[in-house]
């Protein structure tokens, strides 16, 4: 869904970095345990997906396109969808997802103990994510394919009748309770040849840290992409901020609630577009600069915004690999359907919603894979007063949940 057609690009990214320094003064406690290597391919894997995701999206979007998306939402719903891959079918998928190397299993262990460690962290911090499965019940499925998604994604199993009216709603409303209101419908029909719909649900809302005085929020001018300005609601802070810089963009993070949540904030120098910055984004180099910053004092300006988003992902997917999925002729989703007739994969929608203002943040996403039937240093300054990337950020798995690029902070 477009919601202007002035420069904004959001994407935003709940990730966690293990090494990264602290702003807050309290210690990550020794109860959080360490990730395992599988994990950490896993996450890593995740980032990647991430980026290159991110990368595709703002490349066949127009500039001044509002894009707002998560990747893990997107990731854990073809995750559960790979569990019924077989083939060059799941060969493709496993590649799109930068899951190579990793056996079926430890992708499965891996998303499993991601799952319970993000759930678990921060008590400050309302994170929750859901899975869920819906079937045609009048069709028989793969019980290894049910049990593995029961049992690693925490997924909720459900049969019903597609032909009922109700059903669509059935489905809308469990997207709705778990992603807290902000996504109302992730399903707007159900055809005569769906016979499945995965659908991952995710929820974020975090106080800062450090809250932004609302005494001190004015009007402000925001420099838009191609020259012009638009008005804004501009937010400020002064204080001590994790910060980094080089002669490509400044960065700065920003803890929510005990600090393992956090949002990192991109912003490219003056002349240099966003959008060529974020195609040169990649997982190896991000890691190193979440390496480089360092407690500084300093004056941070940030526009507060407010923005939904949706995006029907099949050709994005398709680009980034796993284009058999979608191929009616290709696809071999043999492990997931127990009849004959051939299946794939017709959709993937992915909506979203986010909020920034003096409090914090508030964000939801969704993704649903529809499986069909295929006949039918010293003191800096920092105003964030033109396009920026910006990152939210778990502290300790690496895990990328969101990310994003704004040209436009539209607030209503």
């Amino acid at each position: 869904m477009s919601l202007s057609k002035r420069s904004l690009l959001i994407v935003l990214i709940l990730s966690s970095v293990l090494f990264f320094c602290e702003r807050v003064t309290s210690p990550i406690t020794n109860s959080k345990r360490n990730l395992t290597p599988s994990e950490k391919r896993v996450i890593a894997s995740g980032n990647s997906f991430g980026f290159k995701l991110l990368k595709e999206i703002t490349a066949v979007e127009e500039s001044n396109q509002n894009v707002f998306i998560s990747p893990l939402s997107v990731s854990m719903a073809l995750g559960m969808t790979l569990n019924g891959a077989a083939g060059e079918t799941f060969k493709a998928m496993q590649n799109t997802l930068d899951l190579q190397g990793l056996t079926q299993q430890e992708i499965n262990e891996a998303y499993h103990s991601l799952i319970a460690l993000l759930r678990s962290l921060d008590p400050n911090v309302d994170f929750r994510i859901a899975n869920s499965i819906w079937y045609r019940n009048s069709l028989l499925f793969e019980q290894p394919f049910i049990d593995r998604n029961k049992k690693y994604f925490d997924a909720r199993i459900s049969g019903l009748d597609f032909a009922n009216p109700a059903s669509l709603g059935i489905i809308n409303n469990w997207v709705k309770e778990n992603t807290g209101g902000k996504i109302e419908e992730i399903i707007d029909k159900i055809d005569p040849v769906d016979i499945m719909f995965l659908i991952n649900a995710i929820y974020f809302n975090g106080t800062w840290t450090y809250r932004f005085d609302k005494e001190n929020t004015h009007a402000d001018s925001f420099h838009i992409s191609g020259g012009g300005q638009l008005g804004c609601q501009m937010m400020e802070q002064e204080g001590e901020f994790q910060y980094f810089a080089t002669d490509q963009f400044q960065a700065i993070d920003l803890p929510y609630g005990d600090g393992d949540f956090r949002m990192s904030i991109f912003l490219p120098r003056t002349g240099i577009d966003i959008d060529n910055f974020i195609a040169g984004l990649n997982d190896e180099e991000f890691a190193a600069w979440m390496q480089q910053f360092s407690k500084q004092e300093g004056m941070l300006e940030l526009p507060k915004f407010r923005l939904e988003y949706e995006k029907l992902l099949n050709d994005v997917l398709s680009a980034l690999g796993m284009a058999i999925a979608f191929d009616p002729q290709l696809a071999d989703f043999s492990n997931l359907y127990s009849g004959t007739e051939p299946v794939s994969i017709s959709r993937v929608m992915h909506k979203s919603f986010v909020r920034v203002d003096e409090e914090g943040t508030e964000a939801a996403a969704a993704t649903s894979v529809t499986i069909s039937f295929t006949s039918a240093g010293g003191q800096f300054y920092m105003k964030v007063n033109r396009p920026f990337l910006f990152l939210i950020r778990e502290n300790r798995s690496g895990v990328i949940l969101f990310a994003g690029k704004i040209c436009d902070p539209v607030w209503d």
